[in-house]
């Protein structure tokens, strides 16, 4: 599956921004779908993540409260509300996809077998 990720770009602290990925070449539904981000000079690491009906979503405890995960089988396309962005929020975030029901913590990186080419995020103070 193909990922092309949207949405970044400069924001105010406070803000709101609203990033997509959308998927083609494979069945959009079979895959449990996350975003990531990294800092410069950091790692990248764990944002959010759905399963593949939409029916559990998982966040990073940095973001929980502020960052929402949805997804529209019916479009292709997972979706990342960020509201109340803070300057730490400042990073390149990735989309990624993994099959549906596989086994190993939402959380890990390696688990996730496609990625987007990333959308950059810069949160201003």
């Amino acid at each position: 599956v193909q990922l092309q990720a949207s949405g970044g770009g400069l924001v105010q602290a406070g803000g709101s921004r609203r990033l997509s990925c959308a998927a083609s070449g494979r069945t959009f539904s079979s895959y449990d779908m996350g975003w990531f981000r990294q800092a410069p000079g950091n790692e990248r690491e764990f944002v959010a993540a759905i399963t593949w009906s939409g029916d559990s979503t998982y966040q990073a405890d940095s973001v929980k409260g502020r960052f929402t995960i949805s997804r529209d089988n019916a479009k292709n396309t997972v979706y990342l509300q960020m509201n109340s962005l803070k300057p730490e929020d400042t990073a390149v975030y990735y989309c990624a996809a993994r099959p549906k029901n596989y086994s190993g913590s939402y959380y890990y990186i390696r688990t996730y077998i496609y990625w987007g080419q990333g959308t950059l995020v810069t949160v201003s103070s």
